[in-house]
């Protein structure tokens, strides 16, 4: 299977993602240009994290406008994944390819930590490789992670069961304590209605090696090549 790794200029995650993919996962990847008009064969395409386009205007609002997202859309509408990590996240709500959007973080600071996380389902094509209610252990690195959505929004994402991942503290509880952005609902990670996009601030690809401090973004990879590859 066939990774495409989209760069941004800005973007300094790319190649946590590539290592993810290859040293972790085994699989092959490909970085793509932002000036691309070309996926190169690619079965998944990884907006990874990063400052794309140094942040100007609103974090991400730029990088949609990138030749290459026009070919990363028309992926995830022919129902191509595409996993959006931090930056990517903000780059899919931007484009449309998930409801919602990411704010300044509550406190108005740049957060760098390791964060506990719940899954909220384990039946997407992300996370079949998890339990539901599992607990993992990722890291964040953003100053503006805060997701918010209309309530009419939030109450379909939760009752569709696009809620992926949630912050929670070490019991698994969503208490506001465990919340480290703010984000409505202590939304850690979503999909979108078909399934096939996934948004997430956490870094999964920064939790592929115990020598890192966890290896519980490697479920993630695996899911993924489990349901694509099948």
């Amino acid at each position: 299977m066939k990774f495409g790794i989209v760069t941004f200029p800005g973007s300094n995650c790319d190649y946590d993602a590539y290592h993810a993919v290859v040293d972790a996962l085994g699989e092959e990847a490909d970085y793509l240009w932002h000036k691309d008009h070309d996926l190169r064969g690619a079965d998944v395409v990884l907006l990874p994290g990063g400052f794309s386009y140094g942040d100007y205007l609103r974090a991400g609002a730029i990088a949609r406008f990138s030749p290459i997202m026009r070919e990363v859309i028309a992926h995830a509408e022919r129902g191509g994944p595409v996993l959006a990590v931090c930056n990517g996240f903000q780059i899919a709500c931007e484009a449309g390819l998930l409801p919602g959007a990411l704010l300044r973080n509550a406190s108005l600071c740049f957060i760098s930590e390791p964060v506990r996380l719940r899954v909220e389902n384990a039946e997407t094509m992300f996370t079949n490789q998890y339990r539901r209610g599992q607990l993992l252990r990722m890291p964040i690195a953003h100053g503006e992670g805060r997701y918010t959505a209309e309530p009419e929004t939030l109450d379909r994402l939760e009752g569709e069961g696009q809620v992926v991942f949630r912050y929670v503290n070490d019991a698994g509880d969503p208490v506001p304590a465990s919340n480290p952005n703010g984000s409505d609902r202590n939304i850690a990670g979503l999909v979108n209605a078909r399934g096939n996009v996934l948004g997430m601030m956490p870094h999964p690809e920064r939790a592929v090696d115990e020598l890192l401090g966890s290896t519980d973004g490697l479920p993630l990879f695996e899911s993924i090549l489990a349901r694509v590859s099948a």
